[in-house]
């Protein structure tokens, strides 16, 4: 990592607050990383965020390609020496927020998948986003904020457990792979990260998603408020859906941390 701050203090690059910019410094994190993921020579892999280029190599000496996604052009001037010697290695100055499913699939043929130190600012829009597309990856293995791969890991009844959670479990298997100190990255930020592993599987619930997605985001309206003080927003009266609970063996008085993805699915298959 030396050479990469030298480079950017040589180029006088500085960070962008707004971007949420924190490169990882240790190689043999960068090594590790990418072994959590579980990638090989045959896989083409996106990146979200190309930083400094550290990442970038690491991934690249394991995969078939690498097509890395960068808001900040700034990064152009350093990413043309610390990327200029790797043939497998495509970066392409945009937003992934803005990027179309179209766009992913003829880049990568639908088959990829996803390593990424991702800012901590825009963390869940990003998960979702490959989520929720027409060409999901493989699997997502990113660095997030220590306490939201707790969130994205944890199970019903814990105090983590929110929608978040039973969204990305409606598609995925989650595993937080390793704790990392926050004195790994440049610049230093104010909390530890982790890596945390998400195995995608579409087929996983056999359901409307968007019916489910409706009533978990709905469940966790408010935390302190019932379940069914909850699902009233959506416009069910209240008898219809403590009758519902009813049958389902719940109890009208629970809330909706308590319950998990088979619940949901059974909510939104008995009430939209």
């Amino acid at each position: 990592m030396n050479k990469v701050a030298e480079i950017l203090k040589e180029k006088n690059f500085r960070f962008n607050k707004q971007f949420g910019q924190n490169f990882i410094t240790d190689s043999n994190l960068l090594d590790a990383m990418v072994a959590d993921s579980g990638i090989t020579n045959d896989d083409v892999v996106v990146e979200i965020g190309a930083g400094a280029g550290t990442l970038t190599r690491a991934i690249a000496k394991v995969a078939k390609k690498v097509i890395s996604f960068e808001i900040d052009r700034n990064l152009k001037e350093i990413l043309d020496v610390t990327l200029n010697d790797l043939q497998n290695v495509q970066v392409i100055f945009k937003d992934i927020m803005k990027v179309s499913d179209k766009e992913i699939k003829d880049l990568t043929c639908g088959n990829y998948k996803v390593v990424a130190n991702l800012p901590y600012y825009i963390t869940t829009p990003i998960i979702m986003r490959f989520l929720e597309c027409d060409f999901k990856p493989k699997s997502l293995t990113i660095m997030v904020q220590k306490e939201v791969a707790e969130r994205l890991a944890s199970k019903a009844g814990s105090s983590d457990y929110g929608a978040i959670t039973a969204a990305v479990e409606l598609y995925s298997t989650a595993k937080i792979t390793r704790i990392v100190d926050k004195n790994n990255f440049y610049p230093i930020p104010k909390v530890d990260s982790s890596i945390i592993r998400l195995d995608i599987d579409d087929n996983k619930f056999s359901c409307d998603k968007n019916k489910v997605k409706q009533i978990i985001k709905a469940a966790f309206a408010m935390r302190r408020k019932t379940l069914v003080n909850n699902l009233m927003t959506l416009g069910f009266t209240r008898d219809k859906i403590e009758e519902t609970l009813t049958n389902l063996g719940m109890d009208t008085r629970i809330r909706g941390e308590v319950l998990n993805v088979n619940d949901f699915i059974l909510l939104a298959e008995k009430l939209l």
